[in-house]
């Protein structure tokens, strides 16, 4: 019987990266997606450096100003600089939302390769535990795991990332059963190679491209779901700059200072939609069906 030389075989997500490259770069919505988020990034990153007054600092002369030259964004009901406020809020957002993806991947892709490639009970009660978790809406979820640890920005990352680890489970699971009788898998086991060489050489990097997907499409919904959280008091804590809670301060003053709520909605709004064009760019530029 002849079988495929597996180092061969695992070196062909390597040999399909040029390939990928070239097709995200000609898709422009995914490009644009990748500019949002490279933008908020690069602006929250460089927050301790840019001349903006600092977020906390409080003015009572200033309270409730429109935008104007001195405050392009306006203030806030204490007097705080909104674009400051903005800035640093990035911050809490973009990392609630990429730390909570890596827990829900560092948890979840194991879980799900175990299952996959073993079978039998083992992948009875991990698929059976991940479905009782999967009937649990995700914000509800992630409301009463935050709710349990206590409010704050690092619970809420946690929680947020135990209740989307069930989509990295099944996602694993199903991309393994697909792949784990390919002709290199079946190579690697006629050379002898152990169960945990095969899982890591052979199987896993074969299956990063759509976890890369979900874990893009991912983001934004942790992206929402912080905001959430914040916005009813269980993640970032005032003063302390949020999105989420600055929404909360903002929703008793819609009619008076409508700037308060529309810079952050706006921003929220924006880096969502980039997550979702990045993730739906590289959906069509990993799949190896589009040529």
């Amino acid at each position: 019987m002849t079988t495929l030389n597996p180092t061969v075989a695992a070196s062909v997500p390597a040999k399909s990266g040029n390939r990928a490259w070239r097709k995200l770069k000609a898709n422009r919505s995914a490009l644009v997606g990748l500019c949002i988020i490279l933008f908020f990034a690069i602006l929250a990153l460089s927050a301790p450096l840019l001349p903006i007054p600092d977020p906390l600092a409080t003015s009572w002369t200033a309270i409730r100003k429109a935008p104007s030259a001195e405050h392009w964004m306006g203030t806030d009901d204490i007097g705080r600089d909104i674009l400051s406020r903005m800035i640093w809020g990035a911050q809490a957002s973009l990392m609630a939302g990429i730390f909570s993806v890596a827990i829900s991947i560092v948890i979840g892709v194991p879980f799900g390769l175990i299952a996959g490639y073993f079978g039998g009970w083992v992948d009875q009660v991990i698929s059976r535990i991940t479905e009782a978790f999967l009937a649990l809406p995700f914000l509800i979820m992630a409301i009463a795991l935050a709710a349990f640890l206590g409010p704050s920005l690092t619970n809420a990352m946690i929680a947020i990332g135990l209740s989307a680890m069930p989509v990295f489970v099944r996602l694993t699971r199903g991309q393994v059963l697909a792949v784990k009788t390919e002709d290199y898998v079946e190579g690697a086991r006629s050379i002898g190679l152990g169960h945990l060489d095969i899982m890591l050489r052979y199987i896993l990097p074969n299956i990063t491209a759509p976890i890369i997907v979900q874990a893009t499409l991912t983001v934004a919904t942790a992206i929402i779901a912080e905001a959430s959280l914040s916005f009813l008091g269980l993640g970032q804590q005032p003063p302390a700059p949020s999105w989420g809670s600055m929404l909360n301060v903002a929703k008793n003053f819609l009619d008076q200072a409508p700037w308060m709520a529309m810079w952050p909605g706006a921003a929220i709004f924006l880096v969502v939609i980039g997550f979702n064009l990045l993730g739906d760019g590289l959906r069509d530029a990993l799949d190896p069906r589009e040529s």
